[in-house]
């Protein structure tokens, strides 16, 4: 037999020194009545002996306080060896967070719908670790987790006008994913592969302004990590609606010419993507009517090798501190139906008192 929990048994030292008390009271009195005349004599005149019923009563409540005590320490009697697994991957969420994506070709608009889309797909991730990296001209990165309810509370408040930086720079965000990733492993040995599946979702409506997205998505490559890129839009131009700093819509983005910044999906930026997740193995999708496309992205993540994050025997105990309660309680019934014991002069018949 062990404890779950043994230094709760140091309590047991406690118990002992109340084992003292009764011993200690028992001698004084007996000191006492010595004093008061023959004890002998003092026999005769009790209808009982009360220091014998008060001897028992303490050993009762001594012995209950004790099994309280190993209790309390949890007993473990009995054992079962289990073998434990968790599975999942690692996932990445890059969202283009560019004022672009307020563009309302896809509806309610670009960032809302690719958002709500996202947040389905998060609750459907059980299991997995899933990252965040929201960029435009720089990134703001949610560390990998396992509680998507966070992640989605993160990203339902985050809105294209709360980034620092304008822009859309999507070779930032694919090495800003490559580093969520790489954290996640911190006891892997560098250069080692993963056996755990890791994938990088990009979500954007393909307008990169700078940065070499070809030379991050060999780096994510050779990592063994793969892209599934989404673009967000329609190819018929769509002006960009700005916003106050209460939200409300203020109009339309216009250039440094007075006239209205017109964005659109175009095959270049579909060729772009496209040649990002061909080259991790991944896959492009494009966006259709009423929706981004994160369904078609969900069906391969299903797909996908899962690694067994944890998977080890142990050996699990059974708890065994119902009995020792069950003692205790037993032990503190009949001492309750033990009589004090309280003497009383004896009377010899015929006598009056």
């Amino acid at each position: 037999m062990s404890f779950a929990d043994p230094a709760t048994l140091l309590l047991l030292l406690i118990v002992a020194a109340l084992a003292t008390l009764p011993v200690v009271a028992w001698s004084r009195r007996r000191r006492a009545t010595e004093r008061f005349g023959r004890p002998d004599l003092l026999g005769t005149l009790m209808a009982a002996h009360p220091g014998a019923w008060r001897a028992t009563r303490s050993i009762l409540l001594i012995l209950t306080l004790a099994l309280l005590v190993v209790a309390l320490a949890r007993p473990l009697y009995g054992s079962e060896t289990r073998t434990l697994r968790q599975r999942g991957i690692d996932v990445v969420i890059a969202l283009d967070f560019s004022k672009s994506m307020l563009a309302r070709d896809v509806s309610p608009s670009r960032i809302e719908r690719a958002k709500a889309e996202l947040i389905d797909l998060l609750h459907e991730l059980e299991g997995d670790r899933i990252g965040l990296v929201a960029f435009a001209g720089d990134t703001i990165e949610f560390p990998m987790t396992e509680d998507a309810t966070a992640l989605a509370l993160f990203l339902r408040d985050l809105m294209p006008y709360d980034m620092p930086v304008g822009g859309t720079a999507i070779g930032r965000a694919l090495t800003a994913s490559k580093r969520l990733l790489e954290r996640s492993r911190p006891d892997r040995p560098t250069g080692e592969a993963s056996q755990r599946s890791q994938v990088v979702i990009l979500i954007t409506d393909g307008e990169d302004h700078e940065g070499d997205p070809r030379a991050a998505a060999a780096e994510l490559a050779e990592a063994g990590i793969q892209i599934y890129a989404i673009g967000v839009g329609t190819r018929s131009g769509e002006p960009i609606p700005t916003y106050g700093s209460d939200g409300t819509w203020t109009g339309y983005l216009r250039g440094v010419d007075g006239e209205t910044v017109m964005t659109a999906f175009k095959d270049e930026n579909a060729a772009i993507l496209r040649e990002l997740a061909e080259a991790t193995t991944g896959q492009y999708v494009a966006t259709k009517r009423g929706e981004i496309g994160i369904a078609a992205i969900r069906q391969h993540l299903r797909g996908l090798k899962q690694e067994i994050r944890k998977s080890r025997q142990v050996t699990v105990f059974e708890e065994r501190y119902a009995w020792a309660l069950a003692l205790a309680f037993l032990l503190l019934l009949v001492e309750g139906f033990l009589p004090q014991g309280t003497p009383r002069p004896q009377i010899s018949r015929g006598e009056r008192p």
